[in-house]
């Protein structure tokens, strides 16, 4: 009798100490994974901004407008770089299928102390232009999460006369990306932004399914900023227009 219950008071204690010990390891395991779910939500990178369906139709509809307007710019125009060079022919802009995802806004992030840089011209002349500042914003990126993409923005000096008169606010803004000599222009692509709102918290809308081909791109007439090194996007962006010429 007295070896059955100390035997039975070993079992219970040593039971005990099992259940106890199970218990701690839970609880351990249980916090190493709160942890793990902390960290990773610290450190998760940050989500695309998804467009609700009426904001994506009006941002369609709108690229349909305006691919429907630079198709007809380009055939009847004066000021058309296939009606000023005959010698080339106009068989229509290629586009790739809008994505309203690439549509994205973003304040102007100006230079505490803007400075004059040179960009090169497709024939080979400098060009003065005045670093700005530049967007930023999310967009696909090739791992298939948010990629945080920078545009460069660049203004007019009175190096460039002309254009520094007529287009004294204007906010210059060219890229290249992984696209770039493949399926789209292998100098380079641009988009427009408007005009410097000279409003810290003002947003500008960047619709890079907008994204346009330099008039170099066409003709040898013309002359075109070269994106620099620092203007290009590690993305691919299968937006905006394709290259003109195979």
């Amino acid at each position: 009798m007295i070896r059955s219950f100390t035997l039975s008071r070993r079992f219970s204690t040593t039971q005990a100490g099992r259940d106890c010990s199970m218990r701690i390891r839970f609880c351990s395991l249980a916090s190493l994974l709160i942890a793990c779910v902390l960290l990773s939500c610290r450190h998760a990178p940050p989500s695309l901004v998804h467009k609700s369906g009426a904001d994506s139709v009006a941002i369609l509809n709108d690229n349909l407008a305006h691919r429907a307007a630079m198709d007809t710019f380009f055939r009847e125009d004066p000021h058309s770089p296939f009606v000023r060079d005959t010698s080339v022919a106009y068989h229509g802009l290629r586009w790739f299928p809008v994505d309203p995802v690439y549509c994205v806004r973003s304040v102007l992030h100006t230079s505490s102390s803007p400075d004059t840089v040179i960009v090169m011209g497709t024939r080979g002349e400098e060009r003065r232009q005045l670093r700005y500042g530049y967007f930023e914003f999310l967009l696909p990126g090739t791992e298939g999460t948010a990629a945080t993409v920078r545009l460069n923005v660049y203004k007019f000096t009175p190096s460039d006369r002309d254009r520094y008169e007529n287009f004294p606010e204007n906010l210059c803004v060219w890229f290249t990306d992984q696209t770039t000599g493949s399926e789209t222009y292998a100098v380079g692509r641009y988009i427009d932004v408007g005009d410097d709102a000279h409003d810290a918290a003002h947003s500008y809308t960047i619709d890079l399914n907008k994204a346009y081909n330099p008039y170099c791109a066409y003709s040898t007439m013309y002359s075109c900023a070269i994106p620099r090194s620092e203007d290009r996007v590690d993305v691919p962006l299968r937006v905006g227009e394709m290259k003109y010429h195979e």
